[in-house]
Order: C-alpha cells, then structure tokens, then sequence
C-alpha cells in the first residue's frame, strides 16, 4: 500500500522549492518558478480535507507574494473541495499521472551502457534542457531546482557534440523518484530513455531502495509507455488548479 506522504514528502525533497510550509495535512511549495510541483500545495492524505485550509493556504501563498495554487487527486473525496474552487476562480489544468514501479523491473527491462552518473549537473547536462523543443526558461528552473537535491544523482548519454539524453534520481523517504528526464530531439527513438532509467535504478539498487516513483503529463503518450515497459503502474492522477490568470507548468 503506498503511503501518500512519502510520495509528497519525497516529491517536494527533489524539486527543492524557494520555501515549504506545512499547514495540517498538506505541504506548500512556495516557489515563484514555472515549475509546477515547486509551486502548488498539495494534501498528505486522500482523505476528505478541512473545507477550512482552503482559505489558509491561499493566505500562505499572498503572504509570500505568490498566487495561490494546489495540486489536488482526482478522488472522490476531493470532490467538495475541487467544488469550492471553481467559484473562486480556479481552473484545473494539466492532468499528471502518478506511477510506481521497482528498481528490480527497470534493471530487467533494460541496459545502462554508455550512462554516466554523477553527483551534480554539469553545464553539458543541463543544456539538454535548454534546447530545441523544450522551453528554455522553465528549463533553467527546472535545473536550478533539482540540482538542490540532496543525494540526487544527474544521469546523461553523452556523445560527441554533448550530452543527448538526461535524467535525475533522487531518493527520500523509502522512495527512489525519477525526475528531469530529457531527450534532445535528433537522438529521440535511440533507446537512450530506457538507459537512463537502468542507469537510476542500478543507482537505488546500490542504495538498497526498491519502490520508485514518478509524475507524468498524462498527455504524453511516448512517456507513458515507456514507464510501462520498465512495469511503472498507475496510482492516482493530480491536476493543477490555479487561478486562470496563472498556469505553471508540471
């Protein structure tokens, strides 16, 4: 049975926001980046919320000079309060998936030859993330956050003209996570996603972790099943309900 919190907990420990607060059964990430994850409060449990947190969170993020935002399950018991958002002027926005899988079923789905790993990103690797077909800004957030993890390890296929294809493990709370994981567009279909993902987990293995997790934009269809090959299932799926005017990426 997977334990909510430490999927949170494990979460906001990677991508490492500005600042988080912790109010009774939710974590708030205050981060003024594009980075969604960094900048939403999400709940610790499934359960049914305080009707009341709502208009305390929204008093933490304006305190910080942030808009509001939260990253709420699509479960039943959230229905009441995805119910007082929307007359708030809320909107969700970019359903994510949820997915868990094993460090043993990735190392048998495929091979790490030719990953490096290291213990910090290097001006190669984070230049993955600035190139053709990402967006370049919300790119250098997502570098500057993640290399804020702590024990993280930076994964990349490196070839002649630089590195190809990234990736980040980080481990916390009993959990291995995958993050960052970039192809530069002329070397996507090689394989080399499947490799980061050996790589990371022969790195959990290492740390004797087991139970992995990632988040995934449930539009990503190419992603989606390659988590599936490595056997990552589905656990829940968040959205992102901000105000109209205010819609950070994933």
């Amino acid at each position: 049975m997977i334990r909510i919190e430490d999927v949170e907990r494990a979460t906001l420990a990677a991508v490492c926001p500005a600042a988080v607060e912790e109010l009774p059964g939710w974590l708030l990430g205050l981060d003024p980046g594009t980075v969604g994850r960094a900048h939403s409060a999400v709940p610790l449990r499934h359960s049914a919320p305080d009707d009341a947190m709502l208009a305390l969170i929204e008093a933490r993020y304006r305190a910080h000079g942030l808009s509001p935002a939260f990253r709420l399950p699509r479960v039943a018991s959230f229905e009441r309060f995805r119910a007082m958002l929307k007359p708030r002027g809320y909107a969700a926005v970019q359903p994510t998936q949820v997915m868990t899988g094993t460090a043993g079923a990735m190392r048998q789905r495929f091979r790490s030859e030719g990953v490096t790993l290291a213990p910090a990103p290097d001006a190669a690797w984070s230049a993955v993330f600035l190139g053709e077909g990402f967006d370049p800004v919300d790119g250098a957030h997502r570098v500057r956050l993640l290399s804020q993890a702590e024990g993280a390890v930076f994964a990349s296929v490196r070839r002649d003209d630089g590195v190809v294809a990234a990736g980040v493990g980080c481990f916390s709370h009993g959990w291995a996570s995958v993050h960052g994981m970039r192809t530069a567009l002329a070397h996507r279909g090689q394989g080399h996603a499947g490799r980061i993902l050996a790589a990371l987990a022969e790195e959990a293995h290492a740390r004797h972790i087991d139970s992995v997790f990632l988040q995934v934009d449930a539009a990503n269809g190419a992603a989606l099943a390659l988590y599936r090959r490595a056997d990552f299932t589905f656990a829940w799926t968040y959205d992102y309900w901000r105000p109209s005017s205010a819609r950070p990426a994933a």
